[in-house]
C-alpha cells in the first residue's frame, strides 16, 4: 500500500494542471487580475502621431454623429448597478462596477484609444436593471455577459446566469429589488460557454432541480462541451486568455478598455447543474411557465452548442450569441477549435424565416437590444451577410490562389456592412476570422514548398538577423521605421532579434513600443489586450504569480470517465515510455463501469468495458471518490486507509504510471523564446 501512497502527489496535482480550470479562456484570467492586479512597472508611453493620424482617419470613416446605438443601450433603464464591490467569503475581489468609471459616455476619445472600440467601450459601460419589453427584463454589465430574466404565469425564468454565483446572486438580487419576488421556475443555458451558466448556483438550488420544481434548458452537446471544451489544451488556453482579456493590464486608457463583448469577466465560484431538458433540434416548442417558446437549434456556431429561441407571447429574439452588437470570433485568440462562418450565416437566414415576420424586438446575452420589426430584420440580415461574405469571398481569393495572410489583407467587407458600428470588429476582426476560415478548409500550409518545414522561431531569428548584418544593424533600421509608423514590420522584424537573443533588452523595448502603438490603434478589444500585454512582458518580464485553484466541484463531477482517461493519456510524456508497458483495470462500483488502461509505444490507451486477465493491478473505487482525490479533498493514502480504494496486483505499477504524468507550468512565455 505504500506505492499508492506516494503516487498521491499525482493524483493531487491533477486540479492544477489545465484540467478542471473550467473554462479557463475566461476565469483564470480574470481571477489572476481581479485578485493580484499585478501591472506593469514601466509608465505606458503616449501615442505617437503616426497613431494619432490612424485614428482620426477613423473619425472620418464612420458614422460617429450616429447616436442610435446609445439610445438603445439606455432605453428601458430601471436602476443602475449597486456600486459595492462583489466579494468572496475571504474577501477577494470578484466584480468591481466601478473599474472602468474612466470611461466616460460622450467624452471623446484619447489619442491612446481607437476611436471605435472607446464608442463600442462606452456603450457596453452603460449597465444596470432594463426592461426590454412587458415581462423581459436584463442586469447588464454585472459580469462580461448579460443575465436576462422572464416573467411568467408563476414564477421567473432565466436565461444564461453569467460566469460566477457571486455576481448571478447579486444580480437576481437587483431584478428583485424593483420586481415582485416571484420563484425561479427554470434556467435556459442559450450555449456552452462558461459566461452563460456558471453562475447558476446564485439562482436556482441543485435540489430544487433534481426535485422537478425547476427546470433547465440546454442545446444538445451542451454538457459535453460545456466540460470538455479547454480540458486538453487547458493551460495553454489559459495563458493566452490572460492576454486576450488584458487581465494582466490595468484598467485605463493606456491600458484595458475591455473585450468588446463585454468589460471583463468576474472571478468568482463556477457552478454547473446539467440540464433536465434537452433541445435537439429546429422548431421544437415548449411550453415554460405558461410561455410559448420555439428553439432554432445552432451547433457549430458561435459555440459547439448553441441555440436561439422566439418567446411568442413577447415577439421576443433571443439570438443567444449568434448576434451581438459586433462582429465576433470565428476563430477565438486565447486558442479553440474554429467556427464556421457558413453555417453561422445560415443559422441567422433561418431564424428570419422562422420569426422575421412577426419579431419586435430582438436581445442577444451580450450588448443591448434592437427594437421594431424592420430594425430587427436589418440588424440580423447584415450580420448574416457579414458571415457568409466571410466564408465566401475567403474561398473565392483561395481559389484564385492567394494565401491566407495575402487573403486577410486584402478582404474588406462591404461598405453596407462595415459602416454599420454593430458589424466591427471589436471582439472578433476580420481580418483573423479570414485566416481561420481559410484554415478551416485548406489547413495551415499555403501550398508554398517554401514554407512547408520552416525553422523554429528562434533559430529562424539567429539567421534572420545574421543575414541582416547583426543586431545592432537590424535595430538601428527598425528605429527609422518606428519612426516611420510602421510598426506592423517593425514588430515582426525586431521580433527575430528577441528571439535569437532575449536578452536583448533594447531589442524587447523597441517591439514593444511598435507592439504599444498597434494597441493603441486597435479596434478590437482582444487585438488591444494582446498588443499592449505582450508590450508590457517585453519590458518587464513574465511575472510568475500566484494562480488561483480554479478547480470546480461541479465541473469535475460532470467530467465522464473518457474524458478523464484521455487528459491521463495527453499528459503522458511519451519518448520517456516508448519501451514501457503498464496494464491496469480499473472498476468503478457505483456506475457499473470498467476501464483498461494499456501503456504501450508511448501512448496510454483505455477501453470502457473490458478488463485484461494479465493485468499488472486491479483498481476498485467509486466515481466520488475518484472526484474527492481530483479535488484534493481526500488522497490516495485516506482512500486507501478507509477502504474506499482496493488495489489487486502489483500496486507499484500505478505509482509507476502516475510518475510519467507530465506538469504545466502556467506561465511560459509567449513573447520570447
Amino acid at each position: 500500500m505504500k506505492a499508492i501512497a506516494r503516487s498521491q502527489k499525482s493524483f493531487g496535482q491533477l486540479p492544477g494542471q489545465g484540467l478542471w480550470k473550467f473554462s479557463t479562456s475566461f476565469a483564470l484570467a480574470a481571477a489572476i487580475s481581479m485578485t493580484t492586479q499585478a501591472w506593469a512597472a514601466e509608465t505606458p508611453k503616449a501615442a505617437t502621431e503616426a497613431t494619432k493620424t490612424a485614428n482620426d482617419a477613423l473619425l472620418k470613416e464612420l458614422p460617429f454623429d450616429d447616436k442610435t446605438s446609445f439610445e438603445l443601450a439606455h432605453k428601458g433603464f430601471i436602476a443602475p448597478l449597486p456600486s459595492e464591490p462583489i466579494k468572496g467569503e475571504k474577501g477577494n475581489l470578484i466584480w468591481d462596477p466601478a473599474k472602468y468609471n474612466f470611461i466616460k459616455e460622450g467624452q471623446a476619445a484619447p489619442a491612446s484609444t481607437n476611436p471605435s472600440l472607446w464608442r463600442q467601450s462606452q456603450l457596453i459601460n452603460i449597465s444596470g436593471l432594463f426592461e426590454v419589453t412587458k415581462g423581459l427584463y436584463q442586469v447588464r454589465n454585472y459580469d462580461l455577459s448579460n443575465m436576462t430574466i422572464v416573467e411568467g404565469k408563476t414564477g421567473i425564468t432565466i436565461f444564461d446566469p453569467l460566469i460566477s454565483e457571486e455576481t448571478a446572486r447579486a444580480a437576481l438580487e437587483l431584478y428583485y429589488q424593483h420586481r415582485p419576488k416571484k420563484p425561479v421556475v427554470a434556467v435556459i443555458y442559450t450555449h456552452s460557454h462558461v459566461d452563460h451558466y456558471g453562475g447558476v448556483k446564485g439562482v436556482v438550488k441543485e435540489e430544487d432541480v433534481k426535485a422537478g420544481k425547476v427546470k433547465i434548458y440546454a442545446p444538445k452537446g451542451f454538457l459535453e462541451h460545456a466540460v470538455a471544451e479547454n480540458v486538453m489544451a487547458g493551460t495553454a488556453m489559459s495563458r493566452r486568455a490572460s492576454y486576450m482579456y488584458g487581465n494582466l493590464l490595468p484598467p485605463s486608457d493606456t491600458g484595458q478598455l475591455g473585450a468588446g463583448l463585454g468589460t471583463t469577466t468576474s472571478a468568482g465560484t463556477v457552478t454547473l447543474i446539467p440540464p433536465t431538458d434537452i433541445i435537439s433540434q429546429t422548431g421544437e416548442k415548449h411550453v415554460i411557465d405558461g410561455l410559448h417558446y420555439e428553439f432554432l437549434y445552432a451547433p457549430g456556431s458561435e459555440a459547439p452548442a448553441e441555440m436561439m429561441y422566439y418567446i411568442k407571447e413577447m415577439k421576443a429574439l433571443n439570438t443567444a450569441e449568434d448576434s451581438t452588437h459586433t462582429l465576433h470570433n470565428t476563430y477565438s485568440l486565447r486558442g479553440a477549435k474554429i467556427r464556421e462562418p457558413l453555417p453561422w450565416s445560415k443559422y441567422l437566414n433561418q431564424a428570419l424565416k422562422m420569426w422575421g415576420d412577426d419579431v419586435q424586438v430582438m436581445y442577444a446575452m451580450h450588448h443591448w437590444p434592437v427594437w421594431g420589426n424592420k430594425e430587427v430584420n436589418e440588424h440580423i440580415g447584415l450580420q448574416r451577410d457579414m458571415y457568409r461574405y466571410i466564408n465566401d469571398e475567403t474561398l473565392r481569393l483561395a481559389n484564385k490562389g492567394l494565401t491566407m495572410t495575402e487573403i486577410a489583407e486584402q478582404v474588406k467587407l462591404p461598405k453596407a456592412i462595415a459602416t454599420k458600428f454593430s458589424n466591427r470588429g471589436y471582439y472578433g476582426s476580420l481580418n483573423h476570422n479570414v485566416k481561420a476560415t481559410y484554415v478551416l478548409y485548406l489547413g495551415w500550409f499555403n501550398g508554398n514548398p517554401a514554407t512547408l518545414h520552416e525553422l523554429p522561431p528562434d533559430e529562424e531569428g539567429k539567421r534572420y538577423v545574421d543575414m541582416m548584418g547583426g543586431a545592432d544593424a537590424v535595430l538601428k533600421k527598425a528605429k527609422e521605421y518606428y519612426d516611420k509608423g510602421d510598426y506592423r514590420w517593425v514588430a515582426e522584424v525586431v521580433n527575430h532579434v528577441v528571439f535569437a537573443d532575449p536578452n536583448n533588452q533594447a531589442a524587447k523595448n523597441l517591439q514593444a513600443d511598435a507592439l504599444e502603438q498597434m494597441g493603441y490603434q486597435a479596434e478590437s478589444g482582444p487585438w488591444r489586450n494582446f498588443y499592449l500585454t505582450g508590450a508590457q512582458e517585453l519590458r518587464n518580464g513574465v511575472q510568475k504569480l500566484p494562480t488561483p485553484d480554479t478547480a470546480s466541484p461541479d465541473t469535475v463531477k460532470a467530467m465522464d470517465l473518457d474524458l478523464f482517461f484521455d487528459y491521463l493519456a495527453m499528459r503522458l510524456k511519451g519518448p520517456e515510455v516508448e519501451d514501457k508497458k503498464i496494464t491496469l483495470n480499473f472498476d468503478f462500483t457505483d456506475l457499473k463501469q470498467k476501464y483498461l488502461l494499456q501503456m504501450e509505444n508511448g501512448v496510454l490507451n483505455h477501453t470502457e468495458g473490458l478488463q485484461a486477465k494479465d493485468a499488472d493491478a486491479t483498481i476498485t473505487l467509486t466515481r466520488d471518490t475518484l472526484n474527492k482525490l481530483m479535488l484534493k479533498q481526500a488522497t490516495l493514502k485516506d482512500a486507501e486507509a478507509s477502504g474506499d480504494i482496493k488495489v489487486k496486483g502489483d500496486q507499484a505499477k500505478l505509482e509507476e504510471l502516475m510518475s510519467y504524468m507530465d506538469n504545466f507550468d502556467f506561465w511560459f512565455n509567449i513573447v520570447t523564446p
